[in-house]
């Protein structure tokens, strides 16, 4: 099956394929909106559409599937400049480290933590009165920097552009059992905890539930903590894992908002519950 056929399958209309790129088109259920996308790679691809898709599906070619040499001229090119573009945004985001310095921040006293001492960086934008004040948590893979995860004080993450996100994390500690989960304030809450029931741990942010999947991916051990998202996603990718993991109870909430409904008591008993447990055994 070619991957337009197999992209129209799936709902979306897609006139012209453009490769090497997430590009947004119409849907058949949605003809006038942009309601779906796609990602054509040559001998692979990626379609989702928004309305009927909580994930998207994987196209591979068919065997003796050949690309063709214009494609892979565009490929070499397109790789080219994927890589500068990484190289870039790990240039800056060592300059924004070199820039910022070690304070509280207003988003993690919203989640918890008024007195956490963490990396902030100040911007003067001149439209602006005041200067914007980013939480800024180092991305890392293979011990080197790869990127920033920068945090406004109303909690908007973005992260810079070109950056290669992809198995890159941000640790805490490195003695204990590893414990993956993907936001910077969720690791704080299992730092807390761990504290409290005194036992040693490696905790590693990994900012995405696709991205906590590829980590765990080299993990032989440890456990995850899931968020409880109204679509499923995290749930879904820590059963991926194979690994114990941890989960709210309650749709719509992270391990953090756990902890501040409860208290960090409550939280801490809750996941030592999932640490003992057996492989395979229910919390």
């Amino acid at each position: 099956m070619r991957f337009e056929e197999f992209a129209r399958d799936h709902g979306l209309i897609i006139d012209g394929v453009i490769p090497f790129r997430w590009v947004a088109t119409p849907t058949v259920d949605h003809p006038r909106k942009k309601n779906g996308r796609y990602k054509f790679m040559g001998d692979h691809g990626f379609v989702q559409n928004w309305a009927t898709m909580q994930q998207v599906a994987v196209w591979r070619a068919d065997k003796g599937f050949q690309v063709s040499p214009e494609l892979r001229r565009q490929q070499k090119q397109f790789e080219g400049q994927r890589q500068k573009d990484a190289d870039r945004a790990a240039v800056k985001a060592q300059k924004i480290l070199d820039e910022s310095v070690n304070a509280p921040h207003a988003y993690l006293t919203r989640k918890g933590f008024p007195d956490e001492a963490s990396k902030v960086w100040t911007v003067h934008d001149p439209k602006l009165v005041d200067p914007v004040r980013l939480l800024v948590v180092p991305m890392r893979r293979d011990g080197n920097l790869v990127g920033v995860q920068l945090i406004n004080e109303e909690g908007t993450k973005k992260f810079l552009y070109g950056q290669i996100s992809k198995g890159a994390t941000f640790d805490m500690n490195a003695k204990g059992v590893t414990i993956l989960c993907e936001g910077y304030a969720t690791a704080l809450s299992i730092k807390a905890a761990m504290n409290a029931i005194k036992l040693p741990y490696q905790i590693r942010v990994c900012f995405s539930a696709s991205n906590m999947e590829e980590v765990a991916r080299s993990i032989p051990d440890g456990i995850i903590v899931a968020d409880n998202d109204p679509n499923g996603v995290g749930e879904r990718a820590a059963r991926n894992t194979g690994k114990k993991y941890w989960i709210s109870p309650t749709i719509g909430e992270d391990f953090n908002d756990y902890h501040l409904r409860n208290g960090i008591f409550q939280a801490a008993l809750s996941l030592k519950k999932v640490l003992l447990q057996k492989p395979h055994e229910k919390a």
